[in-house]
């Protein structure tokens, strides 16, 4: 029996009581998971990206975890009901335009002093000052680097478009901004280099395109150390307490973790490995996260049908971001049909050893994507669900 067959024999035994559609974390893989950052990470503290997660109790598990700290957050909503859950150490990693939001942050002391915000425009700060109202708490602010790699004099740019501060000069002269101006005090940077981080290196049948993946991830990893230590050397110089430089992710933890000016690494998508972290060469992760689909029909030979399971992941659209059926090994979809809204027929000699109401196991695309799709989540240790917790939905929280 492969290790694949064993987890599927595990996943149906331990989930035989439940009905599919039903989502499960397999603990020991989740934690094998976690242990492999903070190895990576080299002695950094690893904050945990909450949109990778987005399940209070799994978040509150890894963050008991030696090597973890911190909390990276994807809306303001968010990471005030997180501060108000008790995580006292909140970077919110994008711009915000949520003015009820900076009024609570604002007028609250416990929030003002949990939450960081990410600025990387005066309006930004306009928009903020403008929603406080009466609230006088000093606003904790986090400046954004533009990783992005520009060739041929800026005609070429290679990475994510977030923030418009790519030198050394922009970054200090809006932390010059920010300390002049009463209510706000910068306490951080963050650097996402996306390209490197979340680009696949080792993609299966594709040898040219990943040889030149892990070339331009080469060529941006140097580049972009040089400019994030003088663009920290330039930050610190106006603001020499400034406590934390962000940066990394999955994809880059220890090369970016080798950086002598980062101070924390960024990761979450690491504690679920989906499939879009099945090609790298960087690290080997374990499948955590997993949905399972019910079989509902059994059309002809070779073919079965399950009830739902299109569920596509955020990002340009193609292939890569449909879920992949996992588990049994060797299903495939009809390329006519995909991953459909109702049903999604699979084709494949394990199509006809399934059985009406048995259970194909999915993978995601993505990793927190998964809870958007789900209630709770079934935690299996071994060959048994041991605890039943709610996702964000769950909870009644769907931020975006």
């Amino acid at each position: 029996m492969t290790a694949r067959a064993a987890d599927r024999t595990r996943y149906d035994r331990a989930t035989a009581h439940l009905d599919a559609p039903l989502a499960i974390v397999d603990l020991e893989a989740f934690d094998a998971n976690a242990d492999d950052l903070v190895r990576r990470a080299g002695g950094k503290p690893v904050r945990v990206a909450s949109k990778s997660v987005r399940c209070r109790a799994l978040l509150e598990r890894v963050l008991a975890r030696d090597g973890f700290a911190g909390v990276m957050s994807f809306t303001l909503a968010e990471s005030l009901w997180l501060a108000r859950s008790g995580f006292d150490d909140v970077l919110l990693a994008y711009p915000s335009a949520d003015r009820a939001g900076y009024a609570e942050l604002a007028a609250d002391p416990k929030l003002a002093a949990a939450v960081t915000v990410m600025v990387d425009d005066p309006a930004q700060l306009d928009l903020i000052d403008a929603a406080r109202g009466d609230g006088g708490e000093v606003v904790r602010v986090c400046l954004e680097l533009d990783t992005s790699l520009r060739l041929l004099g800026g005609r070429v740019r290679v990475g994510a478009r977030r923030s418009p501060l790519h030198s050394a000069a922009q970054v200090a002269d809006l932390a010059r901004a920010v300390s002049r101006r009463p209510g706000f005090r910068v306490v951080g940077i963050m650097a996402y280099e996306g390209h490197v981080a979340g680009v696949g290196d080792a993609v299966a049948g594709r040898p040219l395109r990943s040889r030149a993946v892990r070339l331009m991830q080469a060529a941006a990893r140097r580049e972009l150390a040089e400019r994030r230590a003088a663009v920290v050397r330039a930050v610190r110089a106006v603001v020499p307490d400034l406590e934390f430089v962000n940066g990394g992710g999955t994809g880059s933890v220890q090369h970016t973790a080798a950086e002598d000016a980062v101070t924390e690494i960024a990761a979450g998508s690491g504690l679920y490995v989906p499939r879009l972290f099945d090609n790298y060469t960087s690290f080997r992760g374990r499948p955590a996260a997993l949905f399972a689909q019910p079989v509902v029909r059994r059309p002809g030979v070779g073919v079965v049908t399950v009830l739902g399971g299109g569920y596509p992941a955020s990002g340009a659209a193609g292939r890569d971001r449909l879920p992949v059926p996992y588990l049994p090994e060797g299903l495939r979809y009809d390329p006519q049909e995909g991953a459909g809204e109702v049903q999604t027929p699979l084709l494949g000699p394990p199509a006809d050893d399934l059985l009406i109401g048995d259970k194909v196991w999915f993978r995601h695309a993505k990793a927190g994507e998964l809870c958007e799709r789900f209630d709770v989540l079934h935690l299996v240790e071994g060959d048994a669900v041991t605890a039943t917790v709610p996702t964000y939905r769950g909870e009644g929280r769907t931020f975006l």
